[in-house]
């Protein structure tokens, strides 16, 4: 009988290291690279981080998609995905920490006005601006799955008032917690820095939202490393213009890359970069990856199996 065989697609992510990763970890795993498919009968695996619509459909004998890094939506927005076929994301293999490093640089850049300071070495202007202690900055965390109870547990530790919202109720530790749409005009009316790691559901699409910037404080700041489908970018433009945001750190867009002619680029509030909050590209990644496969193919449950009723 013939050992399985994994079909690897992305756009973003070389396929030479997981290739030799499995050829020394699983010699018995035949390994294709999109778009050789060979025979789409033999492939009984795939690691995707994005491929063509219908092609996961077309394979007759795919038991499990597993997914290149912590986002499925790019994945599961393919309107033939097989939603019969259980889907794995990427729990942690380094991400956790780095998606954490993002967000506190982009809470500490704006918290200490590292942006004005560096206006005024521009200028060779020497004038200190008044401090805020961070027990005076509140800063809500949208979203408290893996990555966002990290960054609202990190965030606490260095003193700042740290409140956080998600679908389900949560406790954490120095973390005052909301939840639902009840909960929510609180949140957002005493979120100063607003951090946005929230997944991509029906519910949470555009979430980012003229709406949503009128329901905070004022002059504040957002830090967007959740779904490029929760911004509505025209919305934050003009929130920015309007001085309801102050400043922007954008990760995500609805449209990656973020086309040209986008005012993002050259708005003076705002810093973009090019979905790099976490990259999957060291060994943990590697070992969590191969490691679910394994359980996989043991009949052991692997971790971040996705709910498609939920999106996450």
């Amino acid at each position: 009988m013939a050992g399985p065989t994994l079909l690897f697609a992305s756009n973003i992510d070389d396929p030479a290291p997981w290739q030799a990763l499995f050829a020394r970890e699983r010699p018995d795993v035949e390994f294709r690279v999109f778009p050789d498919l060979g025979d789409p009968a033999d492939i009984t695996h795939a690691l995707v981080w994005r491929i063509p619509d219908g092609v996961l459909a077309s394979l007759p004998n795919l038991q499990a998609v597993f997914s290149l890094g912590a986002g499925i939506d790019q994945i599961i927005r393919d309107p033939a995905f097989p939603r019969e076929k259980p889907l794995f994301r990427l729990v942690d293999g380094g991400l956790r920490e780095q998606m954490t490093e993002y967000a506190l640089y982009g809470v500490l850049n704006w918290h200490r006005q590292m942006d004005r300071y560096r206006a005024q070495q521009a200028q060779r202007e020497w004038r200190m601006l008044e401090a805020v202690h961070p027990s005076q900055r509140t800063v809500g965390v949208m979203g408290l799955g893996v990555f966002g109870s990290d960054i609202a547990l990190k965030l606490a530790l260095l003193g700042f008032d740290v409140i956080g919202w998600s679908r389900t109720p949560k406790e954490l530790p120095g973390v005052e917690s909301f939840t639902g749409e009840t909960g929510l005009d609180e949140f957002l009316g005493r979120s100063e820095i607003l951090v946005n790691i929230l997944p991509l559901t029906d519910e949470t699409r555009g979430i980012l939202n003229a709406k949503l910037f009128d329901r905070l404080p004022g002059g504040g700041a957002l830090v967007h490393l959740g779904r490029g489908g929760h911004l509505v970018e025209t919305d934050l433009v003009a929130a920015l213009d309007a001085g309801r945001l102050d400043w922007a750190m954008l990760d995500v867009f609805p449209t990656e890359p973020l086309p040209a002619e986008s005012p993002l680029w050259n708005h003076p509030r705002v810093l973009v970069t090019p979905h790099i909050a976490a990259q999957a590209v060291s060994a943990a990644a590697e070992s969590a990856i191969l490691g679910n496969f394994n359980r996989f193919e043991r009949g052991e449950e692997p971790t971040g199996r996705v709910d498609l009723s939920v999106g996450y």
